[in-house]
């Protein structure tokens, strides 16, 4: 994916995280930049790393134990799409946890938060395929340059996947004295932030279609330029031809005529 250089609205973007991160301690009680999983995952260069940090988590869980792979399977591509543009998001933004990567954070603190509520892993795979249902609509950008518009969005998406965690979070912390948990799917709050984060990424993909479009009506622009010039040369080189035709027979009528005299 092409580099984009985030423009000076960088504050309102580093606003836009800090906010969330603030969110999310005042709800859980946690802080992602301070957490032991924040300082392994800054050392991590690919999505695998990543995911190698998390499925140690996962593997609390007796389902997934017994080869029910499912939660790892909606969390593998949700870290992927975001893996994909965290690079674009770190930088220009001036916190010391980049933006993906403070959701991976996240689903690590949930995940530890409810290996011992009973019931879950079922919940778990419910939010998660939600959430990468959503974001799976960013695989897009492996294409396309990002425009401050859309880097805005992006970085609304990943407050809004911070509060989401943060939600379930809290309801893990809560549910460990009653070692059941209901559902985390069809709460209010969960789902409201679920409306909010459909909302966002289809917003955002609508604005990468755009690019997509117009990245597209620019390359064929450049084709039709470049057949235009094509032809022209082609028109050039054919006329030259008749020129050196036209010389030729000339030449050729001179030495009949000079063969003649002679």
């Amino acid at each position: 994916m092409s580099s984009t250089q985030i423009p000076d609205s960088s504050s309102q973007f580093k606003s836009i995280l800090d906010g969330a991160l603030t969110e999310y301690k005042k709800k859980t009680g946690n802080d992602l930049l301070d957490n032991w999983l924040a300082k392994e995952l800054q050392s991590c260069d690919s999505a695998e790393a990543v995911l190698d940090i998390i499925q140690s988590h996962a593997e609390a869980f007796d389902k997934f134990r017994n080869g029910d792979n499912k939660l790892m399977k909606w969390i593998r591509s949700s870290v992927h799409v975001l893996y994909t543009i965290s690079s674009t998001l770190g930088e220009g933004v001036g916190i010391a946890l980049p933006p993906a990567k403070a959701v991976f954070v996240g689903i690590g603190v949930l995940l530890a938060a409810a290996k011992d509520v009973q019931s879950s892993h079922d919940a778990l795979v419910d939010l998660f395929e939600r959430i990468q249902f959503f974001l799976k609509r960013l695989g897009v950008h492996t294409q396309i340059s990002l425009t401050k518009d859309m880097v805005e969005i992006l970085m609304k998406i990943v407050a809004e996947v911070l509060s989401i965690l943060s939600i379930a979070t809290k309801e893990m912390q809560q549910s460990r004295t009653k070692t059941y948990l209901k559902k985390l799917v069809g709460r209010a709050d969960i789902e409201d932030g679920l409306k909010r984060l459909d909302s966002l990424t289809r917003e955002e993909f609508q604005m990468a279609m755009v690019e997509v479009r117009m990245a597209l009506a620019q390359v064929l622009k450049s084709a039709s330029e470049h057949r235009h010039d094509a032809k022209k040369a082609y028109g050039t080189v054919q006329e030259i031809a008749r020129n050196v035709d036209e010389m030729m027979y000339t030449v050729g009528k001179i030495k009949y005529n000079m063969d003649e005299i002679m």
